[in-house]
């Protein structure tokens, strides 16, 4: 009679390596739009300037992830999937943005209400047309 414990073995292995694929390509879809100047004062860091990357880089958090504030600091991996404009996203862009304040809260107007994360123009720029109004966006905290 054979071991059924080598088969057994290699389909856990199987199972193990196939979910940690599945896990690690999951994303959550949302929208997003973009903010200008003034940036500050944030309800996350205030005036503070160091709050923000140096690559200009960061969003408000709309109030699908704003999380009571435990959005703030948050990094996420965004990417432009779609837009009202048509060839608006910028193929195969994906960056890093750091949530630095509230969409409800920020000094200037968004280009759209009621999206998931608002973007700084040099966020937005980067992954999409800039003149877009609003975006659907592919986005994982990392």
């Amino acid at each position: 009679m054979s071991n059924p414990l080598p088969l057994l073995l290699q389909w856990l292995s199987f199972s193990l390596i196939f979910c940690q694929m599945f896990y690690a390509s999951q994303a959550d879809l949302g929208t997003a739009s973009q903010y200008s100047p003034p940036y500050t004062p944030s309800a996350c860091f205030g005036s503070e300037s160091t709050q923000f990357p140096s690559s200009n880089f960061f969003a408000a958090a709309g109030d699908g992830i704003w999380d009571d504030g435990a959005a703030c600091g948050r990094q996420y991996l965004i990417s432009c999937i779609s837009s009202v404009f048509p060839r608006a996203c910028k193929s195969g862009e994906t960056i890093q943005i750091k949530i630095v304040d509230r969409a409800q809260n920020i000094s200037s107007t968004p280009t759209r209400e009621g999206t998931t994360m608002v973007l700084s123009n040099a966020a937005l720029a980067a992954i999409a047309d800039s003149n877009a109004p609003s975006l659907n966006i592919d986005f994982r905290q990392v």
